[in-house]
């Protein structure tokens, strides 16, 4: 038996010798993925928001949406009904429905009721004030041309031979008050929108 055992004792040393690389290898791995941190994935920047081209230079945004509501007045399809206390302009569409828009109408002492046709309409119309404008405010220019600065906005419907008119703005934000000397007032996007469903000749009735 004596004789086996150093034998033995090289066998296991000889283990031991050829195992010792493995190991070492196997520890290098592990400490090489430790300390360098995995590169960062590399993302392709998503491709910009295409907004689609409009005819202002202002794009707006209504806080009152337009939509196409009940309707159960007698009026005939293609009139208009403003309701200043509700702030509302409806569309007539015909078999019981109605588009309401948001607007803006006179304030306090400009109020106005009654019953006009709309006698014109202008693209991106040139504004002029009238005289009585220019007495209270004789800061105001005499005329000014079209265009997205104009208070007039991008269309205008003019009712009857008044100073009235229904007519877009450049002042998004005064949609739903009381602010105006007597017109309606609709966002660029609203009065365009508008003026696509209305003719020469539609009535067009205010109400208090």
């Amino acid at each position: 038996m004596r004789r086996h055992i150093p034998a033995l004792a090289g066998v296991i040393a000889g283990l031991m010798l050829a195992s010792a690389p493995a190991l070492a290898l196997s520890v290098d791995v592990i400490d090489l993925e430790t300390r360098v941190p995995a590169p960062a994935i590399q993302r392709a920047a998503p491709p910009p928001v295409q907004t689609p081209a409009r005819e202002s230079a202002q794009p707006q945004q209504g806080s009152i949406p337009r939509q196409i509501v009940d309707w159960s007045g007698q009026e005939p399809a293609g009139s208009i009904v403003v309701s200043t206390q509700e702030r509302r302009l409806y569309l007539v569409l015909g078999d019981g429905k109605a588009m309401r828009y948001g607007v803006g109408v006179g304030r306090p002492g400009f109020e106005w009721a009654g019953a006009k046709t709309i006698t014109n309409m202008r693209e991106w119309p040139d504004w002029t004030p009238p005289p009585e404008m220019l007495r209270r405010r004789p800061d105001l220019p005499r005329h000014m041309k079209g265009g997205p600065e104009n208070p007039l906005g991008a269309r205008a419907m003019y009712l009857g031979s008044s100073l009235y008119r229904i007519h877009g703005s450049n002042e998004p934000d005064t949609i739903g008050q009381a602010v105006s000397s007597g017109c309606i007032r609709m966002t660029n996007d609203d009065v365009t929108d508008l003026y696509t469903r209305v003719k020469v000749g539609a009535m067009v009735t205010v109400m208090r």
